[in-house]
């Protein structure tokens, strides 16, 4: 694929990016990540010629607040998927600063097992200035990863705050860590984000903290027995211990009767549907600001605008309707 000066000269072609090559997967990402306007021409093309490989993999989203211990469990979970036979990729959202807007992204120094097989594929992306603990073209990777032949990809969500639901709404099963004797147990099920999971999973289950895992893993089956989950799946809680391996395969077990499950039901795809549906409306969302903040025309008007809401003597709802209409073309 060849294009303008920039991202887009290094685009890989899609069938480098079928054939399994692990480069070519890393520019298409870099690629699809692209926030520069002359690439998205080629990064839609490009997502265009792969959508039709992708739908084969299982999408596992995980999440959950920092230290509950992710990345271990990903490690150790992933791993024993790899022994099966599955190949993994991993897409680890880390949190951007609000001032430079730079990430660490650390994520293979935290899975070193992971980070060596060629199995694997991790990928950490910056959040950016998005919300919900993902990054904006999460789910394009996602699509990208699913065409270049990995059969189970995992989203490690951001893990700062209590609202990184957004991982749900891409992902066929949404798995949330919680860890004993965090308080979680009391004030977790408030949470619309445990709400939404489909298996909790109660970590760091050795030990000392055997005892207390196994009380939080009966507060939270008790929690949830309340917010009986729509559709076939009923959701549950296991416990288990990333170091010791206790737990993994029943959590293995879990995903794959998940699946089954949906799938028996017609549930799986209708889910996607309607995430898909879903994500037309964020993307005409992100487009829409994107070119309001491109458009000079309408920068002197926006201007007074914010003005007059900073002085208080225009409320922002309504000066947020007459911004639309100038950029709709209805206002003088």
């Amino acid at each position: 694929m060849t294009g303008s000066k920039g991202t887009a000269d290094r685009a890989p072609s899609a069938d480098a990016v079928l054939a399994g090559d692990r480069r070519a997967l890393a520019a298409a990402i870099t690629l699809l990540e692209s926030t520069r306007e002359a690439d998205r021409a080629e990064a839609e093309a490009l997502l265009q010629a792969l959508l039709p490989h992708s739908g084969k993999a299982v999408r596992l989203g995980i999440s959950g607040a920092p230290g509950v211990g992710k990345s271990t469990f990903i490690e150790a979970f992933g791993t024993r998927q790899i022994a099966a036979g599955r190949r993994l990729a991993v897409l680890a959202i880390d949190p951007s600063s609000t001032r430079s807007g730079g990430s660490i992204l650390g994520d293979k120094t935290r899975m070193p097992e992971l980070a060596r097989s060629e199995q694997s594929f991790i990928r950490a992306s910056p959040a950016g200035g998005t919300l919900g603990g993902v990054a904006r073209r999460t789910r394009d990777v996602m699509l990208a990863c699913e065409a270049a032949g990995f059969d189970l990809v995992m989203v490690e969500t951001v893990g700062v705050g209590q609202s990184e639901a957004a991982v749900a709404d891409m992902v066929d099963l949404y798995m949330l860590l919680v860890q004993p004797g965090a308080g979680d147990e009391l004030q977790g099920i408030k949470r619309g984000v445990v709400e939404r999971a489909d298996i909790v999973v109660v970590t760091k289950a050795d030990g000392a903290l055997a005892g207390p895992a196994a009380h939080a893993t009966a507060d939270f089956e008790a929690a949830l027995s309340l917010h009986a989950g729509e559709g076939p799946w009923t959701p549950c809680v296991i416990a288990c211990s990333s170091l010791e391996g206790h737990g993994l395969d029943e959590i293995a077990h879990a995903v794959e009767r998940h699946r089954a499950v949906l799938t028996q039901a017609g549930a799986l795809e209708a889910k996607r549907a309607a995430q898909a549906r879903a994500w037309l409306w964020r993307e005409a969302e992100d487009t829409l600001m994107a070119t309001l903040r491109a458009d000079e025309r309408l920068a002197p008007a926006v201007d007074a605008l914010e003005a007059e809401v900073a002085a208080g003597t225009l409320t922002p709802g309504a000066a947020a309707r007459r911004i639309v209409r100038r950029l709709l073309g209805r206002d003088a």
